[in-house]
């Protein structure tokens, strides 16, 4: 049986919620009472987040491990999840939109162990509430993949950028995934035994931009910063971070790939592609490492790319 449980921001789904049953959505409005799911998960009357029964202890606090992947409504995250929830992880699949993550939690399977949370990792109390549904769900986190991003508006010069613009990029790429890593962070430093792992996605742009990419480019350097940050002040609690620099992975960001892309000298270029599958197999490595190993830094990307040579 699948256990599932939706909950999001009061601005976008405070007043219902979204119950999946063996892959059957069901949409029910939020009673001045506790809502019980069918597989035994609860709500507070009036409360966000999650309170869990007996029976859903019982289930999702196996002995499984368990991981948060935020942005797992479509291309690496849901990859990821795939991957994850094949090798018998329970996983709380984040996003901002409930239907995507229906979607993937689906595909996850009817015995995968999964909870669906919408949130916008941008937002403190989102990722608040996201993390204390892990904690009553799961008992513990052994995992965090910090996936949520934003490109941008694209195409669009450095002069020409607007102020609206570069905060849309940075507060999901780079606030959002310090909010992760903290709400992470506080949760493995607490629990017994202590100790996870955090995995950044950070992107080849890490390393070297494309043209018009500045918002987008400046988080992905920040986010090698974070995961360097993460990685020494874990050490003292069993806290490994790593990070995994992606290039052209097929996924709705990486579209245009397949018609021509600006390249560093104006022209513009067809980019070979690979599967987020691919992606998601080097996560899920990295992931089950035992916590004295730690992959600090991996490169996965298409290989005839012309990344190598960018400028």
């Amino acid at each position: 049986m699948r256990q599932q449980w939706v909950h999001g921001d009061k601005a976008r789904i405070h007043d219902r919620a979204v119950i999946i049953f063996c892959g059957r959505p069901e949409r029910e409005r939020a009673a001045p009472r506790a809502v019980l799911t069918p597989c035994g998960l609860t709500r507070p009357p009036g409360g966000k987040g999650v309170r869990c029964g007996p029976m859903s202890n019982k289930l999702l606090n196996s002995a499984a491990k368990s991981a948060v992947v935020t942005g797992a409504g479509s291309g690496i995250g849901r990859a990821v999840a795939l991957a994850l929830t094949d090798a018998g992880w329970s996983v709380a699949l984040a996003g901002r939109r409930p239907e995507p993550l229906a979607e993937t939690a689906a595909l996850a399977g009817e015995h995968a162990r999964v909870i669906t949370v919408p949130a916008d990792v941008s937002r403190p109390d989102d990722v608040t509430a996201l993390f204390s549904s892990v904690r009553e769900c799961f008992g513990r986190l052994d995992l965090l993949f910090n996936n949520a991003g934003a490109f941008g508006p694209r195409s669009v010069p450095v002069e020409d950028l607007s102020v609206a613009d570069w905060h849309s990029v940075v507060d999901v790429n780079v606030t959002g995934a310090f909010l992760c890593a903290q709400a992470a962070y506080r949760l493995m430093k607490d629990q017994d035994p202590q100790g996870g792992r955090i995995i950044n996605n950070g992107s080849v742009s890490a390393h070297a931009p494309r043209p018009h990419s500045v918002a987008y480019t400046t988080t992905k350097h920040a986010m090698t910063g974070l995961t360097k940050s993460l990685s020494l002040d874990g050490r003292p609690y069993r806290i490994a971070c790593g990070q995994i620099d992606i290039g052209n992975a097929a996924t709705d960001m990486t579209e245009q790939m397949r018609t021509g892309i600006l390249q560093a000298n104006g022209e513009l270029a067809v980019e070979p592609v690979m599967a987020a599958a691919d992606v998601a197999r080097t996560v899920l490595h990295m992931a089950e490492l035992p916590l004295e190993a730690n992959v600090q830094f991996a490169t996965v990307l298409a290989t005839a790319m012309p990344y190598v040579g960018r400028g």
